[in-house]
């Protein structure tokens, strides 16, 4: 039996599993552990398998990938959850609940999802390629490439301890594993039409100021699915949990009560 993924867990409650993107690790997500745990809910946010403590699999596949956060959602033994999935995150959140809608409540897409065309795929892409060539350099580190990479992804309202987390989490990833997750994305293959299934409710939250993820794609992804919404976070970039935690954590409490207001 392959090992489950490591997490992170604080607070007892509905599950809200936190699903990060390829430029970190569960450090993404650090401020909505605590703030979950203190709003009733039992806050889980995971390392990606090859992140942090997490053992890699073979192949590095969504596939792979929603089978790992599967095997992690049943030993939960937690019923349906909440996932939060953030950039890449946020793709393997719904390719979760393509394959098993019944464990999923709810869905909240942060600065991400599967874009509707393979164009904007390499568009997000490209500038982390460049940069991951740049470590195998003489002289280069993850380090170089997240002090490169996050400002340029970064708001105006960004608050400069939410900068220092991001580049902090990006610096622990191993540069094989960030290749790896780059090279998944390149392969993933569920486009628009899958998304037309997805009928979990669904907000997709984002930053204005986001040039990876720009607001007129999550808007487009809204009006695709049946039951989604849009809302946008301004002068937010790429990392709007971290960039301001109470813009989002508040778009996301509102989010969690109406729909547990609802079920």
């Amino acid at each position: 039996m392959a090992l489950l993924p490591t997490f992170s867990t604080l607070g007892s409650g509905p599950t809200v599993l936190m699903l990060h993107d390829a430029d970190g690790d569960h450090l993404t997500f650090a401020p909505q552990l605590e703030m979950l745990a203190s709003a009733g809910y039992r806050a889980v946010a995971w390392d990606m398998p090859g992140y942090g403590r997490s053992a890699p699999i073979e192949p590095y596949t969504f596939k792979g990938l929603a089978q790992s956060c599967l095997a992690l959602i049943d030993a939960l033994q937690c019923g349906p959850v909440t996932l939060v999935g953030h950039g890449m995150g946020a793709m393997l959140a719904l390719e979760v609940a393509v394959r098993r809608a019944e464990v999923v409540r709810r869905l909240v897409l942060c600065a991400g999802g599967p874009a509707l065309d393979a164009q904007a795929v390499q568009a997000w892409l490209a500038p982390r390629e460049r940069a991951l060539d740049a470590v195998q350099q003489p002289g280069g580190s993850m380090q170089q490439l997240a002090q490169t990479l996050v400002p340029q992804c970064i708001g105006t309202a960004a608050l400069p301890e939410g900068v220092r987390l991001a580049e902090h989490a990006l610096a622990q990833v191993h540069p094989a594993t960030y290749r790896r997750a780059l090279q998944a994305m390149q392969g993933f293959d569920r486009w628009a039409q899958a998304w037309v299934n997805v009928h979990t409710p669904t907000l997709l939250l984002g930053g204005n100021a986001d040039h990876c993820t720009p607001p007129a794609a999550l808007q487009a992804l809204a009006e695709l699915m049946p039951d989604a919404q849009h809302l946008s976070l301004p002068h937010i970039g790429h990392w709007p949990q971290l960039e301001h935690p109470e813009a989002f954590d508040a778009a996301l409490l509102d989010f969690l009560a109406t729909q547990r207001v609802l079920h």
